[in-house]
């Protein structure tokens, strides 16, 4: 499925007391990555409240590879792997611009739940239809 890539300078304020990228932080840049692609497909959280319900990230595993430092510029890219049923596997990897190794690579689970009650349910055909007609060479870009 398609890929979307953004781009991000890091903040001084997202540095740990080791000096580089606090590793919570790489999960806000993951998690904003997603909801940016959706939003750029036509899926804002009001659009996905509409149909009835969200996405909520059920489980995300996170390598760590090498740390990403202050103004650094980062690029973070995801994609969808499969999107069935209640859920959609992502995955990302960030890069320093312009360098080829990953610092971060990451899968997360993300599950369609609804609205009121929370509990699973299945993904709108509306938004199955509009992920599955992208096709794989199709990139978005935000920076």
């Amino acid at each position: 499925m398609q890929i979307y890539t953004r781009q991000l300078r890091v903040r001084h304020y997202e540095i740990d007391v080791l000096g580089h990228v606090n590793n919570g932080v790489y999960q806000n840049y993951l998690e904003q990555a997603a909801v940016e692609h959706a939003q750029l497909l036509g899926y804002s959280l009001a659009q996905c409240r509409n149909l009835g319900g969200v996405f909520v990230m059920r489980r995300i595993a996170i390598d760590y590879l090498r740390p990403a430092m202050a103004d650094d510029t980062l690029e973070i890219t995801t994609w969808l792997q499969q999107m069935k049923g209640t859920r959609a596997i992502r995955h990302y990897e960030i890069h320093r611009l312009a360098e080829v190794q990953p610092l971060v690579i990451a899968e997360a689970i993300w599950v369609w739940v609804d609205g009121v009650t929370m509990r699973p349910r299945g993904i709108p055909k509306e938004i199955l239809t509009t992920f599955e007609s992208i096709q794989p060479s199709d990139e978005l870009s935000y920076t």
